[in-house]
C-alpha cells in the first residue's frame, strides 16, 4: 500500500478533531444542533488553518444519514463517501482553475436540480477570490436566493478581494493562526500514534517553522522524519531547516551575562560560518529571552514546563529581570532595522553590541566614559585616592580661606585591597564580578576564604554566581580552597564602594575644574550661559 502523507492521513474528520478555532466550532455546532442553518458560509484565514477541512466536515454534518447534527456518525455511506472524496452531492470547485464566467454559469445551471443521494447539494468553492468580476456577477443572484436543497461553502485566503455584495450574502467565519503550543501538542500526539521517537526541542522547532499553519507543520514533520531516518532529533531538524544549534544560541546569552564582548563576537563569527538567516537567528534569540523572562516571574516550585529546562533556569538566575527585558526590547527594535544594515551579519552584530552597550549600570560600576582614565597601579592606588580626596576638600573651601581652613578628612572605611587584587587576578566578569566586588574578606586560611556580603546587595547572591567565584578561586589557589559567603556589614570598604567613591571624587573634581576654568567663565559671561552639569565627565 502506498504511503499517505501525514497532512492527508491526519486531516480532521469531526469538529472534535479540529485544533483551535473554538470560536468557529461553537457557532457552527449550535447552528447545526438548533437547525438554524444559513445557505452560504464563508471561511477565511491563512493557508493551512483548516478552511477546506472545516467545510468538508460541515458538508458531512448536513448529509449524515442519521440526521443533521454537529456529530456525524462517520460510518454511514454519506459520511464515508465524503471522507473518501467521492460524494456526488459535494461539488468541490477550485476557483483558480474555473475563473471564467462561462464555467461559473454552467455550474449555476445545475443548482436547480435536487441532490442525488444526500439531503443537501453542497457547493464548496475554494480560493473564491480568484473569480473574475463577471463570475462573481453570475454567482450573485443564486448565492442570495438558492433553492432550499443547496448550501454554499466558500473559502478564501484574501477576503478583501471579494465584492461587498458577496460578503453581505454570507456568514463569515475568520479562522485564526494556530499557536505554537497548539501545533506542538498535535505533533506530539501524531508522533506518538505513529510510533516515531522524538524530543521536545525538535517538536518546538517544527511548530515554530510552521508559522501558524497546521498543514505546513505536518509537511515539515514528514520531511524531518524522512531526513532523520524515522526519528526526530533536534540536531537533525536544525540541520534540515537551516537553523542554528542551540549551543551557539546559549553561547550568545552567556556572553551577554558575562558582558564578554570578545566571546560574543567570536560566537557570531562561528555562527556566520554556517551561512544562517540572521533574521531567523535573531527571532530564535528573542524566543529564548522570552522564555527566560517567563521563568524569572514564575514562583519557586512552579509546575511550568520551562522549569524543567535547567539551562534556561540557570540563565534566568544569572540575569537581572531588567537586563532580560532590555535585551528583548533592543532585539525587537533591531530586527525591524536589520534590512537597513550594509549586510545581515553586521546588522546582527550591532544589535548584540547594543545589548552590551546599553546594559543597565550596576551599583558602583564605573561608566564607560571613565574608561579613558589611566588605571592606577596597585602600588600607587592608595596614594592616588588620598590625593584625590585632598584635592576635592581643598576645592570645596572658599578661595579666600583655603590656606586658613584645615583640611578635615572625612572618616572613610579601610579598603580591602587584598580582595580587590584577588578579584583582578582571577579574571571575574559580569554579574559574577559584581557580586565579588560587593564583598570583603572576613577571614582567610590555607583551606578557606570567608567573604562578607553587605546586606544592601543581598539580591546579587545566588548559587550559580557563588559557584563561579569558588571555581575561579580554586583555579588560582588550588582545589582544596573552599569559599563561603555570609550576609554581614563590614567595617572595611568593599571594592565596589571604593570604586564608586573614587569616581564621585573624580566627578566632583572635574566639575570644579570646569567651573574655575577662565575660558569657560569668559564664554558664560559673553553669552550669559549656564553649564550643563550632567555633561561634565572626568578625562
Amino acid at each position: 500500500m502506498s504511503y499517505q502523507v501525514l497532512a492527508r492521513k491526519w486531516r480532521p474528520r469531526t469538529f472534535q478533531d479540529m485544533v483551535g478555532q473554538s470560536h468557529v466550532l461553537k457557532a457552527l455546532s449550535n447552528a447545526l444542533d438548533q437547525d438554524r442553518l444559513h445557505h452560504a458560509y464563508l471561511f477565511t484565514g491563512t493557508r493551512g488553518v483548516g478552511k477546506t477541512t472545516l467545510a468538508r466536515i460541515l458538508a458531512k454534518c448536513l448529509n449524515c444519514d442519521k440526521g443533521v447534527s454537529s456529530n456525524p456518525c462517520g460510518e454511514c455511506s454519506s459520511c464515508v463517501a465524503i471522507d473518501e472524496g467521492r460524494f456526488i452531492d459535494l461539488i468541490e470547485v477550485d476557483a483558480a482553475s474555473r475563473a471564467k464566467v462561462e464555467e461559473t454559469r454552467d455550474l449555476m445551471d445545475n443548482v436547480q436540480y435536487a441532490p442525488t443521494n444526500g439531503r443537501y447539494k453542497v457547493y464548496l468553492i475554494d480560493e473564491i477570490h480568484m473569480f473574475s468580476n463577471h463570475s462573481f456577477n453570475a454567482l450573485l443572484k443564486t448565492l442570495e436566493e438558492p433553492p432550499p436543497h443547496v448550501k454554499f461553502l466558500l473559502a478564501t485566503t484574501e477576503p478583501k478581494k471579494l465584492p461587498v455584495t458577496i460578503l453581505s450574502r454570507c456568514l463569515q467565519f475568520n479562522l485564526s493562526h494556530l499557536t505554537n503550543d497548539q501545533i506542538a501538542k498535535q505533533i506530539e500526539m501524531i508522533l506518538t500514534q505513529e510510533s516515531v521517537e522524538f524530543d521536545q526541542a525538535s517538536v518546538e522547532l517544527v511548530a515554530r517553522g510552521a508559522d501558524g499553519s497546521m498543514r505546513d507543520a505536518l509537511s515539515l514533520l514528514d520531511q524531518a522524519i524522512a531526513y532523520g531516518g524515522g526519528t526526530l532529533e533536534e540536531t537533525q531538524v536544525r540541520s534540515m531547516m537551516g537553523t542554528i544549534d542551540s549551543a551557539d544560541l546559549n553561547g550568545l546569552i552567556q556572553a551577554l551575562i558575562d558582558a564578554d564582548a570578545e566571546a560574543l563576537l567570536n560566537t557570531i563569527e562561528t555562527i556566520a560560518l554556517q551561512s544562517p538567516d540572521f533574521d531567523s537567528l535573531l527571532s530564535e534569540l528573542l524566543s529564548l529571552l522570552q522564555k527566560i523572562a517567563i521563568i524569572q516571574v514564575l514562583p519557586e516550585g512552579s509546575n511550568n514546563d520551562l522549569m524543567t529546562n535547567k539551562e534556561l533556569v540557570n540563565f534566568a538566575n544569572a540575569m537581572n529581570k531588567e537586563d532580560t527585558q532590555l535585551y528583548y526590547q533592543i532585539g525587537m527594535v533591531g530586527r525591524k532595522d536589520l534590512y537597513l544594515a550594509p549586510d545581515a551579519k553586521s546588522g546582527f552584530e550591532m544589535v548584540m553590541i547594543r545589548m552590551l552597550a546599553f546594559r543597565p549600570m550596576a551599583d558602583g560600576e564605573i561608566t564607560s566614559k571613565t574608561q579613558t582614565l589611566k588605571p592606577a597601579s596597585s602600588s600607587t592606588s592608595a596614594a592616588s585616592k588620598a590625593k584625590s580626596a585632598e584635592t576635592v576638600a581643598a576645592i570645596d573651601a572658599p578661595k579666600e580661606s583655603v590656606e586658613e581652613m584645615p583640611v578635615i578628612a572625612a572618616p572613610v572605611k579601610k579598603t580591602d585591597n587584598e580582595w580587590q587584587n584577588i578579584i583582578e587576578e582571577i579574571g571575574l566578569k559580569g554579574l559574577t564580578k559584581e557580586l565579588a566586588s560587593n564583598c570583603v574578606i572576613k577571614s582567610k586560611t590555607d583551606t578557606k576564604i570567608e567573604l562578607a556580603l553587605t546586606t544592601s546587595q543581598e539580591h546579587l547572591l545566588n548559587k550559580s554566581q557563588q559557584d563561579r567565584i569558588e571555581q575561579a578561586i580554586k583555579t588560582k589557589f588550588g582545589e582544596g580552597m573552599m569559599l563561603e559567603i555570609v550576609l554581614e556589614d563590614s567595617d572595611n570598604e568593599t571594592p565596589a564602594e571604593a570604586n564608586a567613591r573614587l569616581e564621585r571624587e573624580r566627578q566632583k573634581a572635574a566639575k570644579i575644574s570646569v567651573q574655575n576654568d577662565p575660558n569657560v567663565q569668559s564664554l558664560l559671561d559673553t553669552f550669559n550661559g549656564t553649564i550643563d552639569q550632567d555633561s561634565i565627565q572626568p578625562q
